[in-house]
């Protein structure tokens, strides 16, 4: 007997003709690899019922459970700033929605569980290496705080899927606030005109956004919403040294959320040009670009919401214009709130923005790893300048800095070993570094050996708590001339 899911699948009852009923393709012989029972809890399920034979059916795309109504959803959008009519779910299936613990409405999807008809060409299906990092990375960025979709569960397939060489095939089972993104909205106002448009933002708003609603121009107040939760969200990504990759309008949620960990990494040395994707050859989505692209993918959104912000097109531009010109001095506000809190500092000060962004500067022209150098500034609040000065070419800048910022925290009057302890639960010693994700992902695939992915993952979710033993899983890449780089799932 398969185990109890209880959907409530919105979504396939208000979109007719937005999606394609579509089921997974058969898995030959599929081993459940792994499965997170803290998140199983969490959506209101039975982990003791899916960590099994019967959940190992769902989570291949072998059985379908009571109430999931398996569908592919449409959506267009701009990839590296060219604009593609038609995407979609191509190798992804909304199995359908539960109302979790919270009483929050989540997505629940498999991933690469085969070709669906928006696979244009392609077999539908995921390997493992993707699989794992996904799962990997998503639920790091959970652990560090920032929003995120969730990984349920990874299973082989049993069959090799063919990229450049046979791979083992898998599919993930993904946790989202909902998979509504820019390009949804872009594929609806390409083909349904503004009142598809209208019934989507409606849905959007009542799922994500319902405070809107009551507002004097309530699409006006959604924009604003959405450009919140997405400033806030790349502002975290900046805070933490971590690079998407691929920030194409159809990877930026209109909860806010992170999704498709395909080309992404954390940044090791600090360096606003850092690029990981192995197809971002001009650099478009490097770290340092971020957010100018927040405020580009959010302006493709504003496009499709002419209509409904009001019956003048031109008074309607004039709105969303100005709404678009507060994306950067919001993103702004998010990312010096998380400065302060990485540097100490509890209040809010005119010359803070300057000296973060000097920090950042001496940091560059230092060669400092982020991760570390962030970690490691707490201990100059405990007498160990040598911690941070360590990880500099040349540290002298770092200590005319540091004046300034003790300076700054004086006025604060916080004592210096509370001050060290806030910081050190805001800068991470464990993120992913690039090695030791490779790594796991290498003896998962090459190997069959789930030992250094499991050692990883539970390192990772504890990111802000060092633990003796785990020494190596602070150490950044070595240096090296050859860029790292990384790869879309697909």
């Amino acid at each position: 007997m398969l185990p109890p899911f209880n959907f409530d699948n919105s979504f396939a009852r208000t979109f007719k003709g937005f999606f394609v009923p579509c089921k997974a393709a058969r898995a030959p012989a599929p081993k459940l690899l792994q499965f997170n029972h803290a998140l199983a809890e969490e959506l209101g399920l039975d982990p003791a019922a899916l960590d099994s034979e019967a959940g190992l059916a769902v989570f291949s795309g072998n059985a379908t459970p009571v109430g999931a109504e398996p569908l592919a959803q449409a959506y267009a959008g701009h990839q590296f700033g060219g604009y593609a009519p038609q995407l979609g779910d191509g190798r992804a299936l909304l199995l359908g929605e539960v109302i979790d613990t919270r009483q929050q409405r989540r997505d629940i999807q498999l991933k690469g569980s085969g070709p669906t008809p928006f696979s244009r060409g392609g077999d539908g299906k995921a390997t493992l290496g993707p699989v794992l990092r996904e799962y990997l990375i998503g639920e790091s960025m959970h652990a560090l705080g920032i929003p995120t979709t969730r990984a349920l569960a990874a299973v082989t397939t049993g069959e090799h899927v063919y990229r450049e060489r046979p791979l083992p095939g898998a599919v993930l089972t993904r946790i989202a606030a909902s998979h509504i993104r820019v390009g949804t909205f872009q594929f609806f106002a390409a083909r349904g005109g503004a009142d598809k448009v209208r019934e989507l933002a409606d849905y959007a708003i009542a799922r994500h956004y319902p405070g809107t609603a009551a507002a004097e121009n309530p699409y006006l107040a959604f924009f604003e919403a959405v450009s919140e939760a997405q400033a806030a969200l790349v502002a975290g990504w900046m805070n933490i040294g971590f690079i998407h990759g691929v920030m194409n309008t159809d990877n930026m949620t209109i909860s806010g959320e992170t999704i498709d960990y395909g080309p992404c990494a954390f940044m090791d040395t600090y360096n606003p040009e850092t690029v990981f994707s192995s197809i971002d050859a001009q650099g478009r989505y490097a770290y340092g670009n971020q957010p100018v692209i927040l405020s580009w993918n959010l302006t493709r959104l504003a496009e499709t919401l002419v209509p409904l912000v009001d019956a003048d097109k031109d008074r309607a531009i004039e709105l969303l214009t100005d709404a678009i010109q507060r994306i950067h001095p919001l993103y702004e506000k998010h990312w010096l709130a998380g400065m302060r809190s990485k540097l100490g500092l509890s209040t809010e000060d005119l010359g803070d923005l300057d000296l973060a962004h000097d920090l950042l500067w001496v940091m560059k022209d230092g060669q400092a790893d982020f991760t570390l150098f962030f970690r490691r500034l707490s201990q100059v609040l405990r007498g160990d300048d040598d911690a941070v000065r360590s990880l500099l070419e040349q540290p002298g800048a770092f200590d005319v800095w540091t004046r300034r910022w003790r300076k700054r925290l004086e006025r604060e009057g916080t004592p210096a070993e509370a001050c060290a302890q806030a910081m050190d639960r805001v800068n991470p010693i464990y993120i992913p570094r690039n090695p030791k994700v490779e790594e796991a992902l290498a003896a998962a695939v090459d190997r069959e050996d789930m030992k250094p992915f499991s050692k990883l993952l539970a390192v990772l979710n504890h990111p802000f708590d060092e633990a003796a033993g785990n020494e190596d899983y602070t150490e950044p890449a070595p240096a090296t001339d050859i860029p790292y780089r990384t790869f879309c799932g697909t």
